[in-house]
């Protein structure tokens, strides 16, 4: 009672300091750590303790280990009889129980630490079962140099794991930890054999192996060196080495086999791409399993002159378009736009924001699956105005985009054109979205955590994600590589590309139901370079990293949602045809979600006789008039016809002896911006643009309450200006007026 009491207040403690290693989803060692020590102590786990390594073990070191509670009394006996009549010490009598107390806390060796030895070894007894107290020594055995543990040696020498050894390997392992000095192996490997030879025989001798067995590993050569600890893909590693710090053995989910044949085609297609571009990045995720299969940080890990230890799956960089397929899904589900739902790409000032397409062209009327399909900037930025910054920003944030909620106070409309900050980890995580019908499912590094169920969002509907899934794997569009055609095989997947702001970063996600892959290509320096862009530089090795993995994949695609339906919509619109709709297609849409205003993209004007005035109802004349259907252009698509010389019906002007002045809907000034300030060099002229609606021909501009001219409802106006305050006014036809103020500076 004495000692259990005893041993209750004072509990042994036992935490060797183990080095970290890193096996693959089929249990093989790809990357090993040294302790904080500076040694090799790789933990031995239990599978890997056979029968036959246990029995080796054993019978050497101590055949009643499974009979004795730490200390063998017949041993200590006979170790005393033995060594008095011999006057010198010829055996310790020390159980493997006393060999662990003895190698955790190693004292000169004397009678009295041999007492407290036996005592300690008592008490490990108590708190630990004999398998465990059997791995802690195969854990702390030393082998020479800073090599402890079984498992180093076996590791760093036979470059194979404990249950794979042969015979006459466990039985080398097992007699070294007595000598280590003087048996070193790759260096006394004749001496080795020796020693190993003549325990074998002991083994027979004591019936514990055959004599086949014991035949056969006489005969066995030992040729083994000291070798390197597997160091392969680095960049998961470290990293799960970072977050699973005080774990010694972490079983990551890459599959080596297809990490190594990605890295290889990732180094050899950054070599071909010449000197200005020098990294890449690469992360495959399994949509089955959810389990990252291929990590692949940078082009070359050991290329330090191009920072080839970034890793480039965690660096934070612009997304360029990426973000589109989630807004449009966003917009879908909320019964904004449906794929034929036709969008205005065209000049456009969003309150001071005036985005461009990539190519500087601009479409005029597109639908959003268009507009997707190519990637155009001004309905995208249109959309989430629609959608709002903030309701985008907060599907972000439950996407888990770090950046992107550290900054969201900061972002705006720019943002879903790459003006913020995303990693291709949050990227593919992302799009792994779409092909897992709309559910964000976290992939997993590590095996560690599939004992907790993955967490699941609902990030958007099922059927958003199959109308996106439907647009993105479109062949017939622009961000297919340069002569695709013969050059590659193109996989049947979805996909996206997106080339960040001064072409930083070429981006290409894409997915099929089996696998989401991201690529990322750039330099991690931040250079830009001319010849870089999502579609050239980061779809080839998309689709050469699909084909590798996933060639000629099945022909089981994504299903029609149930509850996705088709109608039929005006293709002038996208919207519910109207009477006048004459031309009219099918169109997926979400029942009772969905919009269902009828089409406007005609509207009826009434006119004289002739067709030369237009009348509204304040002005409507007795008799003498009829009504027409002209193009409903919005102002901003009015003037872009007109900049373009698009032909298109105009409404006549209206009636100028109409008295009635309109107190909304007034010409929309588009530049100056209201409330900015603008430095003006002396001599250099301003411009004034306004929009107007279609009906309205002339307007007329003053500048602080002074007429200045005359001009066309779309035309630019050029004016030199002094410094100063400045109302600017904008009257059209019908007596509707706008006004605005701005500080100009020389």
């Amino acid at each position: 009672v004495f000692l259990i009491l005893l041993d209750s207040f004072f509990p042994i403690r036992i935490n060797p300091n183990f080095s970290t290693i890193i096996k693959d989803s089929n249990g093989k060692i790809v990357h090993a750590y040294l302790n904080n020590e500076d040694k090799w102590r790789l933990a031995i786990e239990p599978i890997e303790i056979t029968e036959k390594l246990e029995k080796a073990i054993l019978e050497k070191e101590d055949r009643w280990f499974y009979w004795h509670f730490g200390v063998n009394p017949l041993a200590i006996m006979r170790a005393f009889i033995r060594n008095t009549s011999s006057g010198r010490r010829t055996s310790g009598a020390s159980t493997i129980t006393m060999q662990v107390v003895r190698l955790l806390n190693p004292k000169k060796r004397n009678v009295y630490n041999k007492a407290i030895e036996a005592w300690q070894a008592i008490r490990l007894e108590m708190n630990y079962s004999k398998k465990e107290i059997l791995q802690l020594y195969l854990n702390l055995t030393p082998y020479g140099s800073n090599i402890e543990g079984l498992k180093s040696a076996s590791v760093l020498y036979f470059q194979k794991a404990p249950n794979l050894l042969s015979l006459a390997e466990i039985t080398t392992l097992a007699i070294i930890p007595n000598r280590p000095n003087s048996l070193r192996l790759g260096k006394d490997n004749c001496k080795i054999i020796k020693e190993r030879n003549k325990w074998l025989l002991k083994y027979l001798e004591t019936g514990a192996f055959s004599k086949t067995e014991i035949d056969d590993a006489i005969k066995e050569p030992l040729t083994v060196t000291r070798n390197e600890a597997p160091q392969y893909v680095p960049h998961i590693c470290r990293r799960l080495k970072a977050e699973n710090a005080k774990m010694p053995i972490i079983n990551a989910t890459i599959i080596t086999e297809k990490q190594l044949k990605i890295e290889q085609i990732t180094k050899n297609y950054i070599s071909r791409l010449g000197s200005n571009i020098k990294n890449a990045a690469i992360l495959v995720i399994n949509n089955k399993s959810h389990e990252v299969e291929a990590y692949i940080g940078s082009a070359d890990f050991y290329n330090t002159t191009d920072g080839g230890q970034v890793d480039g799956i965690q660096a934070i960089r612009s997304p360029g378009s990426t973000l589109k397929p989630l807004l449009y899904a966003q917009a879908f589900d909320k019964g904004i736009v449906t794929p034929k739902t036709i969008l205005t790409d065209v000049p456009t000032n969003f309150s001071g924001f005036e985005p461009e397409n990539f190519d500087q062209t601009f479409q005029g009327k597109v639908t959003m699956e268009y507009a997707l399909a190519n990637s155009l900037n001004i309905p995208a930025v249109y959309t989430l105005k629609e959608v709002t910054t903030a309701a985008f920003i907060q599907t972000l944030k439950k996407a888990n985009f770090q950046s992107i909620d550290k900054n969201s106070s900061k972002l705006g409309l720019s943002l879903i054109l790459g003006g913020c900050g995303t990693t291709l980890e949050e990227l593919t995580t992302l799009f792994s979205v779409f092909a897992n019908k709309g559910k964000l499912i976290r992939p997993s590094l590590s095996k560690s955590t599939n004992n907790i169920p993955l967490a699941e969002d609902q990030l958007i509907s099922e059927e958003a994600a199959f109308v996106i899934t439907n647009i993105l794997s479109q062949i017939t569009r622009p961000d297919l590589p340069n002569n695709y055609d013969y050059t590659y095989h193109t996989p049947k997947i979805a996909w996206k590309t997106g080339t960040s702001f001064g072409k930083k970063d070429a981006w290409s996600i894409g997915y099929n139901a089996h696998y989401t892959i991201g690529v990322w290509v750039g330099n991690f320096s931040g250079e830009g370079v001319n010849e870089l862009s999502g579609a050239n530089t980061a779809t080839p090795l998309l689709f050469e990293i699909f084909n590798t993995l996933d060639y000629n994949a099945p022909a089981n695609w994504f299903r029609v949602p149930k509850m996705l339906e088709k109608r039929k919509v005006c293709a002038e619109s996208g919207a519910v045809p109207n009477t006048f709709c004459t031309h009219q297609i099918l169109d997926y849409y979400l029942p009772g979600i969905s919009y269902t205003k009828a089409c406007e993209h005609l509207k009826s004007i009434i006119l004289n006789e002739n067709e030369t005035i237009s009348y509204c109802n304040a002005c409507l004349p007795n008799s003498g008039f009829h009504a027409k259907l002209y193009p409903n252009f919005a102002p901003e698509l009015l003037r872009y016809n007109e900049s373009r010389h698009i032909l298109y019906a105009s409404i006549p002007a209206h009636n100028p002896l109409c008295k009635r002045v309109f107190s909304n809907n007034g010409p929309k000034i588009v530049f100056p911006i209201d409330g900015n300030t603008y430095y003006v060099k002396v001599g250099q002229k301003l411009s004034l643009n306004c929009q107007s609606t279609s009906d309205i021909k002339e307007v007329n501009w003053y500048i602080n309450d002074q007429f200045l001219q005359k001009a066309k409802a779309n035309e630019s106006v050029f004016f030199t200006t002094k410094p100063g305050k400045l109302k600017i006014s904008c009257n059209d036809e019908i007596g509707r007026s706008t006004n605005i103020n701005i500080t100009v500076i020389n």
